[in-house]
């Protein structure tokens, strides 16, 4: 007994620190959120729902490494609780970035690096500086190598103890100092004695200058290398001279068509769920090429073109857009005046312009060299710049012996590609000389106009709106919105029936629909519009749906006042539900204080592959405020699944094999942050073997608890033989009984998510696979029988 009330006492604490850090939060007292739960943990030091507690606040306020140090505490003090390990997955793939398994386990990229490093200090680099060291591998080749002096720094905290782990271990800890800055913050002699004769670095993304590296490496000609060798003395010693590796790039491209990108960065789809989207203009997404674009933060996305979905077709045959020499430093200094650049494409193959595509040769030195091109077997994907015209779509459409413009710039250190103008037979189209006003922060005076020029039949409204890309492509789902259509018209119906028969009245109460979706949706204005349009039920009235929706951001208000005008919906019909609500965290509420909601739209799906966080919590507090007969969008998710072999999920998820890489002792350490659940997959294009058909794992109804169990068994009958590498899994969402979508079909805007298993499982066709999935909370748990190990799917 008195052990029990010490529990209960102890849970009321627990119960109480929450609450009132929530409240803390809320009010903007951070330091003192802060100071309750470090006196928490001294008193009980050893709880792992306090130690993960704390962690979630320094996540959610960007403190992402202080945060993981928390979530792995809580591991270790529970090895088998589920939240801190969801918790730590997340903040994982934060700190250490899937693309550092990739290089680990390219061991082209990996050996072409060390044979020039080698060369180099073979060649009389004696002292050497590795910028962004990451696991610390570069700087370990050069030790090796034989240089005198090995310096390293590391701007992320998780890398430079990872790497300082990595170089203990390797017996270097000793003869490499790292330091925790930024290269463009160290100093001499306060960082590294002298000026190094070397610098090895690959600070470079997919479009070559992301990362920053002409910015690193003009700044360490001028305060860390010693000068470059003197052209005038040619026998000037290397140990007195700088150089760098790379010595430089030369980039590549070519002008693409490609569905799968089209959909991501324009809006394709002239309706939607009985919408009209024509009434909004021009929709773009945040990736421009244009240099004086304010909302883009980058000139390109990145895709790995062998895996889209659907393929690309080449338009032109690849082309040169600079050469660039990292050992030069006027060049360097220089490239961000140097004038634009004008390149006339010769189109080869008829088809729509969709991006150009770009790729890069690294030049180690003379003889080593790496490239990021689409055909190679190599770690890195491509960059895209998606063609967003303000043309009508016809004019995306290129033939043969036509010609593209193509801007190329550099305009503050970011490679820009623009594909200005199509030329045909003699005429210059151009793309980019009318582009509408972006209406975004404060588009008050622009939506006015605009929707004066509907009231009135005028021409479209000339503005853009800006949407991410996951927005876009949702928008281009037609099939999700009219399946979703057709549900909450079979739902108007069936309530209205109600009303009748319970109503005297002529005027029925209106039916309250709340759209609580991420980001921008349209699910609230195509349930309005459906009380208005007789043309899909002869008994449905005008005006009888007051629908609700939960954007927040003022553009994404302002497109939906623009679609219900153009589309005849009245604009008290709609309403921002945020504006009712005190506490943005708490959607949802009552409508009113008499009433109900008729349908509540939650969104379950991340466009990740995974099912959103404490989905479950949602639909019981959504089912409490559900009239009788209301209904839950969807009401119904099956997750479906199937074995798969792939050395690529492998190769992305930990450094392969048994053998250390290069002779370096780096997988123990780096893999301590393996996630065994990859998302964004597209499994109609990932290099794998199907070993089973698709099964269904899982079932949740949001609409009905009791329907819902904690745990199950499913045996997976293996048709061809091979190793189990990974479970893939996708969802089958049911908006009610006859509609549903999935997230595996051609439309989806969802991507496809991945469990992969710490050890492969060897199976032979005919062979019998027992999974056990189990529901905990806030995850879902998929356990082979026969290993005993456990994988979680964060929810």
């Amino acid at each position: 007994q008195i052990e029990l009330n010490r529990l209960k006492r102890f849970e009321s604490f627990r119960f109480t620190l929450f609450k009132w850090t929530d409240e803390l939060d809320s009010l903007g007292r951070i330091q003192d959120l802060f100071n309750c739960y470090e006196q928490a943990m001294e008193l009980f030091p050893g709880d792992e729902v306090i130690v993960n507690s704390m962690g979630e606040h320094l996540f959610r306020m960007g403190f992402r490494d202080e945060a993981a140090g928390h979530f792995y505490k809580a591991l270790k003090l529970r090895p088998d609780f589920p939240e801190a390990k969801e918790n730590f997955y997340r903040v994982a793939n934060w700190l250490v970035e899937r693309w550092h398994f990739l290089m680990l386990n390219d061991h082209g990229r990996n050996h072409k690096y060390q044979l020039a490093i080698k060369k180099a200090v073979e060649g009389g680099c004696s002292s050497v500086l590795d910028i962004g060291t990451g696991t610390g591998i570069l700087g370990m080749c050069a030790k090796m190598a034989g240089a005198a002096e090995v310096y390293a720094c590391e701007l992320s905290k998780t890398m430079y103890e990872l790497a300082c782990e990595v170089l203990s271990a390797n017996g270097m800890a000793d003869s490499i100092k790292i330091v925790h800055l930024k290269s463009l913050d160290m100093k001499i002699p306060k960082d590294i004695p002298n000026r190094v004769s070397l610098v090895v670095t690959e600070t470079v993304d997919a479009g070559l200058f992301g990362e920053g590296i002409i910015e690193t490496l003009i700044h360490a000609w001028k305060h860390l290398l010693l000068p470059p060798p003197n052209t005038q003395q040619p026998l000037s010693s290397p140990s007195q001279t700088g150089r760098v590796i790379p010595a430089g790039a030369t980039v590549f491209g070519v002008a693409v068509q490609c569905r799968e990108i089209r959909r991501q960065h324009r809006l394709c789809a002239s309706s939607v769920g009985g919408l009209d989207l024509s009434a909004v203009g021009q929709i773009y997404s945040p990736v421009s090429c244009l240099a004086d674009t304010e909302d883009s933060t980058e000139p390109y996305t990145t895709e790995r073109l062998s895996r889209l979905r659907g393929g690309y077709i080449q338009l032109t045959q690849p082309f040169t857009a600079l050469d660039i020499d990292f050992n030069n430093v006027q060049e360097l200094e220089g490239l961000c005046s140097r004038e634009m650049m004008q390149l006339r494409l010769c189109v080869t193959q008829e088809g729509v312009l969709d991006a150009l595509a770009v790729w890069f040769q690294l030049h180690l030195d003379q003889d080593n060299h790496l490239s990021t091109g689409p055909q190679e077997d190599t770690c890195w994907e491509q960059a895209i710049y998606p063609i967003q015209s303000p043309f009508s779509k016809s004019n995306y459409t290129v033939k043969c012996g036509d010609e593209i413009l193509v801007e190329v710039s550099c305009k503050d250190s970011y490679l820009r590609l623009c594909c200005a103008a199509i030329i045909r037979d003699g005429h210059t189209f151009r793309l980019y000389n009318a582009t509408p006003k972006i209406l975004n922060a404060n588009p008050e005076a622009e939506l006015c106009s605009a929707l004066a020029g509907l009231q009135t039949n005028q021409e479209k409204p000339s503005c853009a709106f800006m949407l991410e890309s996951a927005e876009i492509a949702l928008l281009n789902n037609t099939a999700y919105h009219n399946s979703f259509q057709r549900a909450m018209s079979k739902l108007l119906v069936s309530l209205k029936s109600t009303r009748r028969s319970q109503q005297s009245d002529t005027e029925l109460d209106p039916i309250y629909v709340l759209d609580v979706s991420e980001g921008f949706s349209v699910l609230s204005l195509i349930a309005a519009q459906l009380g208005f349009d007789p043309s899909e039920d002869k008994q449905i009235s005008p005006g009888l749906v007051q629908a609700y929706s939960s954007v927040e951001k003022e553009h994404h208000q302002s497109m939906l006042r623009l679609l219900a005008k153009g589309n005849g919906v009245l604009e008290s019909t709609l309403e921002f539900w945020l504006s009712h609500v005190e506490d943005d965290s708490a959607v949802l509420q009552r409508p009113a204080t008499e009433k109900l909601w008729s349908a509540i739209i939650l969104d379950c799906i991340e466009t990740c592959g995974l099912i959103r966080q404490k989905l479950l919590e949602k639909a019981t507090l959504a089912r409490c405020l559900l009239e009788d007969g209301g209904q839950i969008f969807p009401e119904r998710i099956v997750i479906h699944g199937m074995l798969v072999e792939s050395d690529t999920l492998l190769r992305e998820s930990a450094v392969q094999g048994t053998e250390p890489t290069l002779g370096f002792n780096i997988a123990p350490f780096i893999n301590q942050f393996t996630v065994p659940v990859h998302v964004f997959l597209d499994l109609s294009t990932l290099e794998c073997t199907h070993l089973s058909e698709a099964v269904e794992l899982f079932a949740l109804d949001l609409m009905n608890s009791t329907a819902n169990y904690t745990d199950r068994e499913v045996k997976v009958r293996v048709n061809t033989s091979g190793k189990v590498t990974a479970i893939a899994f996708w969802y089958q969402i049911h908006l009610d009984s006859e509609q549903s979508v999935s997230t595996f079909s051609e439309d989806s805007h969802w991507k496809q998510a991945a469990v992969v298993l710490q050890q492969p499982l060897t199976v032979s066709r005919g062979e019998w696979v027992k999974l056990s999935i189990q529901l905990h909370k806030s995850s879902i748990s998929i356990i082979t029988i026969k290993q005993k190990y456990s994988i979680h799917i964060s929810m």
